[in-house]
């Protein structure tokens, strides 16, 4: 690994920005195009969007962790909880599924963290929690 970042913060949503901002920062280090900036922070906002509503719920005291690795121009991202945890990861993969139809949730965030990232892996365990790994070839459209 040629670098990397690791953070934790409470599960609140104002800091669902600051995983965002602190992720694209990291991956400026890599110059990355404004447009796979703005993947990185789309998928990066849902995986923690993800862990606050879904995971925690209303337990504000929770913890998320965000860690970014860099090698060569490949970025790692990890987005850890120790949340409710998954009992079925392919449903919710699925496209509009949703855990929390009370909430008004559009049911997209797997499917638009695949959307913006070259490769996505979910592990997660019913009661100990979930964690989320991203991966992108930062420049790989430009040809460098």
């Amino acid at each position: 690994m040629d670098n990397w970042m690791e953070l934790t913060f409470p599960s609140l949503s104002i800091n669902e920005g600051f995983a965002r901002a602190a992720t694209a920062a990291f991956a400026g280090l890599l110059d990355p195009t404004i447009d796979e900036l703005s993947d990185l922070r789309t998928a990066v906002s849902e995986a923690v969007t993800n862990a606050i509503i879904h995971a925690y719920g209303s337990d504000r005291s929770a913890m998320i962790t965000l860690r970014c690795e860099a090698k060569g121009k490949k970025l790692r991202i990890v987005v850890k909880d120790t949340g409710c945890g998954i009992a079925d990861i392919e449903l919710a993969r699925r496209p509009f599924y949703t855990s929390k139809p009370e909430l008004e949730r559009s049911g997209m965030g797997f499917a638009v963290m695949e959307a913006f990232m070259d490769s996505l892996e979910i592990e997660s365990a019913p009661g100990e929690g979930t964690a989320v790994t991203m991966e992108k070839e930062i420049g790989g459209s430009r040809g460098d």
